[in-house]
């Protein structure tokens, strides 16, 4: 599961009218009654889920125009944040090379250059310099450009790409002729960024997406120069998604269907896509299992009578379950998070206790080693492997107060070396700043982590403004990682927090299954403990307490500002998933029927009750809210915009207190906001501006 991002947001100061709140836009009430299980509820701005409807787009402008005026007087105070996190971004930067055949590969930027340039030198890094995309070429004047998956082909002559321009995450395939640099006829339109190339170099294996439901479950093969696609798999049930991943032995193609909390896997030799698929062990229960090719067998990870996970081998001839041999067993406080599998050695990403660990597993000897690593919080992860044999292992190493470094590790000697090491700017020093872990008593006594970084020489008596971050959903743990934009902030005197609540996987899955279904709630009260935890221990105080979380994230967001709104001076909710029981009652609603295993099926009464217990939407009562900024995008594929719009509005209806309340729509975006490297920087320096503007901090 990728980490969800938020989107652009305008907004202001109420120094710009008298009273703003008597110029808020108002929405047209117009009542639905939606009844289930003999309950009904009154949703006065259902109106608002037709995206065709004048009378919405209409709404949902004069919301922009009335949020744009009120921020005028910020204006100055946000472009100033912009420039001075562009300033610590490279004007001209390359990432770090790596080896793939007779071919050194790379990306690029030049100056003033919104996105990458790919480009490769043959055999050595010293040889004169391909240029293979241009991607800022291609984007043109275009408000929103997405290239996603740039993939070469095995014989180093082609690649494909994929390209959305609305961010509703339809894409269109491209192929690129790699000796003459044209594009080939062949295109593939309205279909994902997910698809791989067979071992021929003349075919590639994607996935397409329901036009209207947008759940992926068609497996095609596309061959160049054919006009008629073949399809290799479809997935019928409605719960689970398909897609597709290419072995690091470049031997096997894995077909994936996937849940929440079920997985199935075929396979297809990777020299033989027509082939038939494999099936590798059907689906049951809540078994989750993911395979990497050995080379020689398979290597299997599953949760099967392991809540952590295990490890698994088996041979190509037999996979049923009885033939699987256990290789690493299930560990109480060790969650068996990936495993690496190259010619030699394993590699196994794990988080011992909350704390990140890579463990390598000589294939031959069966020798175990950990890698070591020096902060008290930070992330590590493997990623850019591509050659099956190599013995040297590349990650990523940083922390909150370390930029972000590509590393190579030999996993026979144990050395290591530095590729890379991103810039944070010139003024940066990473001794400046303090990074630690706390462990926070939740009401019911779990200890909840939290990692921290701040500027030194703080002082806990209160004053510190501090911006309390959380998601907690789907399993999904926010990794305490290095955010260069994030000094601008810390330089201002703020602390930033993340509250690993219940519903991630910071302390295992049972900490997810605790944050999920009829359980939910834990990880709303787990971030409310956080925040009066960090008040009473002067880290900071209501006056100067600020939440943001985006996505299932912005569901938090909604929950918390209902139940504690007195605890926080302001929140933020990006493409917030705030009217969870319509949304779950609805299955026309694009992706929501693989939700259940997350949410709960509201269709059965249980469901119904608890969740309507605490969806923000249905919750909003008269409170005092605090200070609010809440973003959404037209053509958000993730979380439809009228939930935010419909909660905006019902807020303001009920609010008791005059405080900011803002609502903008980017109008030319999706769920995951703005592209290209520099525009990306205005969603930022928006939402810092809210928190700055608020503490009165004009510079």
């Amino acid at each position: 599961m990728q980490k969800f991002v938020l989107i652009v947001i305008l907004f202001g100061s109420l120094t710009s009218c008298s009273n703003p709140r008597d110029e808020f836009p108002m929405a047209e009430k117009i009542t639905q009654e939606i009844e289930q299980h003999g309950d009904v509820r009154i949703d006065e701005y259902f109106w608002m889920n037709d995206r065709d409807d004048p009378r919405v787009v209409d709404w949902l402008e004069k919301q922009n125009r009335w949020t744009e005026k009120v921020m005028a007087p910020m204006q100055r105070l946000k472009s100033s944040l912009i420039e001075e996190m562009k300033s610590r971004i490279p004007a001209e930067d390359v990432s770090a090379p790596y080896r793939d055949g007779d071919y050194w590969y790379y990306h690029r930027y030049v100056k003033g250059g919104e996105y990458p340039i790919y480009c490769r030198k043959h055999k050595s890094l010293d040889a004169a310099e391909e240029v293979l995309l241009d991607v800022n070429a291609l984007a043109g004047d275009e408000p929103y450009f997405a290239v996603r998956n740039f993939e070469v082909s095995p014989d180093h002559k082609l690649a494909a790409y994929a390209v959305d321009t609305q961010g509703r995450r339809f894409y269109t395939i491209y192929f690129l002729d790699l000796e003459n640099g044209k594009l080939l006829p062949d295109r593939i339109e309205n279909v994902t960024s997910n698809f791989e190339w067979a071992n021929d170099s003349e075919t590639i294996v994607y996935v397409r997406q329901d036009s209207e439901s947008l759940r992926a479950y068609q497996v095609l093969m596309h061959r160049l120069g054919k006009s008629d696609d073949e399809l290799i798999y479809q997935e019928d049930d409605e719960t689970f998604y398909a897609w597709v991943e290419k072995s690091l032995s470049s031997k096997m193609l894995f077909l994936v269907s996937g849940s929440t909390l079920s997985t199935e896997v075929q396979f297809i030799p990777a020299d033989t896509p027509a082939a038939e698929p494999q099936l590798f062990l059907k689906r049951g229960g809540e078994h989750e299992y993911y395979v990497a090719d050995g080379g020689d067998r398979f290597f299997v990870l599953s949760n099967d009578n392991a809540t952590n996970f295990r490890l698994f081998e088996v041979g190509y001839a037999n996979t049923a379950r009885d033939q699987w041999q256990e290789l690493v067993p299930h560990r109480d406080n060790v969650l068996l998070e990936n495993a690496d599998v190259f010619r030699d050695y394993i590699v196994l990403s794990t988080l011992n206790q909350g704390v990140v660990q890579l463990e390598v597993i000589d294939r031959a000897s069966g020798d175990t080693h950990l890698m070591n690593f020096d902060d008290q919080v930070f992330t590590a992860y493997t990623y850019g492997n591509v050659n099956f044999a190599s013995k040297w292992l590349r990650y990523a190493y940083e922390s909150m107060a370390t930029p972000d470094s590509t590393y190579e590790y030999n996993m026979e000697t144990r050395e290591r070396r530095l590729i890379k090491e991103e810039s944070a700017g010139p003024d940066f020093e990473r001794r400046d700043y303090e990074t630690i872990a706390l462990q926070v008593p939740a009401r019911d006594g779990a200890l909840i982590p939290v990692s921290m970084v701040y500027r030194k020489g703080i002082k806990l008596d209160g004053s510190n403004p501090l911006l309390q971050y959380g998601y907690g959903s789907y399993g999904v743990t926010i990794d305490p990682a290095f955010d260069s934009d994030r000094i601008t902030l810390l330089d201002r005197g703020f602390i930033f927090a993340i509250a690993h609540v219940r519903g991630s996987s910071k302390l295992g899955r049972e900490w997810y299954y605790a944050g999920r279904q009829l359980q939910k709630k834990n990880t709303f009260n787990d971030f409310i403990d956080v925040s009066r935890y960090l008040i009473d221990k002067g880290y900071t105080s209501p006056q100067h307490l600020y939440a943001q979380g985006g996505s299932a994230g912005g569901l938090l967001m909604g929950a918390v500002v209902n139940m504690a709104p007195e605890l926080y001076n302001g929140i933020a909710a990006g493409v917030p998933f705030v009217d969870v029981v319509t949304t779950m009652l609805d299955d026309s609603i694009p992706l929501t029927t693989g939700e259940y295993d997350e949410w709960g099926d509201p269709r059965i009464p249980e469901f119904y009750d608890y969740m309507l217990s605490y969806s923000p939407y249905d919750n909003v009562g008269r409170h005092a809210y605090p200070n609010m900024l809440v973003t959404t995008g037209l053509h958000d594929s993730q979380v439809q915009y009228w939930e935010p719009a419909k909660w905006v509005a019902k807020i303001n209806d009920f609010r008791t207190n005059d405080k900011l309340l803002l609502l903008k729509t980017d109008m030319q975006a999706g769920h995951s906001g703005k592209t290209g490297r520099y525009q990306s920087l205005e969603d930022t320096a928006l939402y810092y501006s809210f928190y700055l503007w608020l503490e009165d901090i004009r510079e």
